[in-house]
């Protein structure tokens, strides 16, 4: 097989999937699950053959469309930084479908969600492929349609219906801007060929905008939750536990930051800029938040929230391969944590609470055991993948901006602090509901995945087991690192910030949680500021004011414009006026003799003001 077809059968395979599984009609619950394993076990397999005999990078480029002397293409681009991209999502994938089949297999719509599964894949896939902007776009739409598919999977729930609709709003929001930006590059450089958009912006960096810059990471403030646009990925968690490691973990949030990768050449420095210090807020603000959440899956989602902001700092501060690094181990052990979470709730009859969970060590051990692995490696841990990802990125930080570096130090301390806060309650203490005494071990089925993403949460931060040559551009960073002057003595003062920060923020933890809890020490010692961080910064608040005290107003007075003087006025001319004379003057008639008198003394106090101005 050439590697043409071999791409082409690597893209288009989750899609037939899809259509397959939705062909099967009324047997699409008994053989869906079957369907979408086998796809995901040939996918992998095709990214393996594909990888394995991958030259340094392969494009293919087509004619599309053709207006005048504009010509628009499609191709398929896959270099190092795709292929790494490419053997995380089909990993990670396989994984999560397994665990889907345990996780799901009392749901009577499983075939529906695995047929969504399979397109966000494809759609996934497309935009790791894609070799210009146009069609990052298309794929890009098609990723967020696929998620407001999954999000809403348990539509009957309010919860879920509301929070698909919210995703997929506010992504828009973010995506109106990214084709602005697409829109503009195509005028500033006639191409949208990322290779291309490179080599123009390398031969005259007079080209960069940026204006146009901030255009285009609006897709990536969308799609990686970045404030303000963040509102929709904590609500999102409504959707499957699955979904959640999917979407939300491991690759749609990740599409942000891999945007930025792709298009770091066209980025000026005050964008950057903007995208190291906002990243930093963001580490830290979800941070804070994850503290304030009972939700298991809202902890992680904040978690989640939190280490975008730190790829989006490190990328701003110029390190797009660290932060391509640390997208990696982070898909990898936040998969592993959403998916033992989902086996937490399986098992507990789908309680999310922490606080009343507890003692679920001795009854799920697996679970337990794989979960305080991925939470390890969340931390940044030594000897865990984490450890050497959030290592790079606090040495270069410190080398960037010593401000920004205690910042993201101090967001280290925040991870410790709220993860062990979850651990001790969850698996240790005592039981706290009797959904978590009768709880127990899941099947096979769903901690295999969980074993086998331990193992990529331990190992995968090495780059001596990445085989392929995957990661190169990661080394390239790194090395730079190494070559900083005074590098062992920058680097034994951020193993040591960076130790001190996991272990002060697990002994706090510790401190307060350790014996397990029904309710919350620290809530009931804080009220106000707990209150305070779960209100996530009244954004939410301020959205709908902004719809219900602006944009509403403005959207009927245009509405207003049209339907009466344009459309009624100017386009039907006298014929229109008189008729929007003739509503006018039915709106007088409502038949009520009080209206009646009223208008009859207006027309008289007129007439007689009317009258004194003659006179």
């Amino acid at each position: 097989m050439d590697i043409l077809t071999n791409l082409l059968s690597l893209l288009f395979l989750p899609l037939g999937t899809s259509i397959l599984i939705i062909a099967l009609g009324k047997h699409r619950k008994k053989y869906a699950p079957i369907v979408a394993f086998m796809s995901a076990i040939g996918a992998l397999s095709l990214s393996y053959i594909l990888l394995r005999n991958l030259p340094e990078s392969v494009h293919y480029s087509w004619e599309w469309l053709a207006f005048g002397d504009s010509k628009f293409y499609i191709g398929i681009l896959l270099d190092n930084i795709g292929a790494t991209m490419l053997a995380m999502v089909s990993i990670v994938a396989l994984c999560i479908v397994t665990f889907s089949i345990g996780y799901m297999s009392d749901d009577a719509a499983k075939g529906r969600f695995f047929a969504g599964v399979a397109f966000f894949m494809f759609s996934m896939t497309g935009i790791i492929l894609a070799d210009n902007l146009i069609m990052i776009f298309l794929f890009w739409e098609l990723v967020g349609f696929s998620s407001y598919l999954l999000i809403g999977h348990y539509f009957q729930k309010e919860e879920a219906k509301s929070a698909s609709q919210k995703a997929f709003i506010v992504n828009r929001i973010g995506d109106f801007g990214f084709l602005i930006g697409i829109i503009l590059t195509y005028w500033q450089f006639g191409t949208t060929n990322i290779e291309l958009l490179s080599i123009q912006s390398g031969i005259d960096p007079s080209l960069m905008s940026t204006f146009i810059g901030f255009l285009l990471i609006c897709g990536f403030i969308g799609k990686s939750a970045q404030f303000p646009l963040h509102v929709w990925l904590p609500d999102a968690m409504a959707g499957p536990t699955p979904v959640s490691a999917l979407i939300h973990a491991a690759t749609m949030v990740a599409a942000g930051i891999y945007l930025l990768i792709r298009i770091d050449f066209i980025l000026t420095s005050q964008v950057l800029l903007f995208i190291a210090y906002s990243g930093t807020f963001v580490a830290l603000f979800a941070g804070f938040c994850a503290f304030a959440q009972d939700d298991i899956k809202r902890i992680l989602a904040y978690s989640t929230l939190s280490q975008l902001g730190y790829m989006a700092a490190i990328f701003g501060m110029g390190y797009s391969g660290i932060a391509l690094f640390h997208l990696i181990t982070h898909a990898f052990f936040k998969a592993l944590l959403f998916l033992g979470a989902g086996a937490v709730i399986h098992a507990c009859h789908h309680e999310q609470s922490i606080f009343k969970m507890g003692g679920l060590f001795k009854k799920m051990p697996i679970t337990s055991i794989t979960f305080i692995i991925g939470t390890l490696a969340l931390c940044g841990v030594y000897g865990f993948s984490g450890f050497y990802s959030k290592d790079s990125i606090l040495i270069a930080a410190n080398d960037y901006n010593g401000t920004l570096f205690y910042f993201l130090v101090f967001g280290a301390f925040m991870t410790a602090g709220y993860m062990g806060r979850l651990i001790w309650i969850v698996f240790f203490g005592k039981a706290n509901s009797e959904a978590a005494s009768s709880a127990h071990e899941v099947s096979a089925v769903m901690t295999v995945p969980l074993i086998l993403l331990s193992g990529f949460a331990i190992f995968v931060g090495l780059n001596a087991y990445w085989p392929f040559g995957l990661g190169a551009s990661i080394v390239s960073d790194l090395d730079h690192l190494h070559h900083l002057s005074g590098y062992k003595e920058i680097h034994k003062w951020v193993l040591i910030l960076g130790s001190a920060a996991w272990i002060v923020g697990l002994g706090v933890s510790l401190i307060f949680y350790g014996k397990g809890s029904s309710e919350d020490r620290l809530q009931l010692k804080f009220p106000k500021v707990f209150a305070f961080l779960q209100g996530r910064l009244w954004v939410d608040e301020l959205y709908q004011y902004y719809v219900n005290h602006i944009q509403k107003p403005v959207a009927e007075f245009l509405s207003f414009v049209d339907e009466v003087i344009l459309r009624g006025i100017i386009v039907r001319g006298g014929a229109g006026l008189v008729g929007v004379l003739g509503v006018g003057f039915r709106l007088l008639q409502v038949g009520k003799i009080n209206n009646y008198v009223l208008w009859f003394f207006v027309g008289l106090l007129l007439f007689w003001l009317y009258g004194i101005d003659l006179f």
